[in-house]
């Protein structure tokens, strides 16, 4: 029998990690990450790819800096 309470917990925590994840978005994009140098952009007549590859290695550095610092 599933348990009811234990689901409803894990789907507000995975609401309030994709709502949180959104703002982190928004400030970024603010701060103008997202269209770093080294990011990849490619656009074509009825295509376009874009891969953050800077952008997502300065907020891993960033996020590693901040659970470090919270850690200790």
């Amino acid at each position: 029998m599933p348990n009811f309470e234990t689901f409803g917990r894990l789907l507000l925590i995975g609401g309030g990690l994709i709502a949180f994840a959104g703002l982190l978005f928004l400030i970024f994009g603010r701060l103008g990450l997202g269209r770093l140098p080294g990011d990849i952009f490619i656009q074509r007549e009825n295509f376009t790819f874009y891969f953050p590859l800077v952008t997502m290695i300065i907020i891993s550095i960033v996020l590693t800096l901040l659970v470090n610092f919270l850690r200790r």
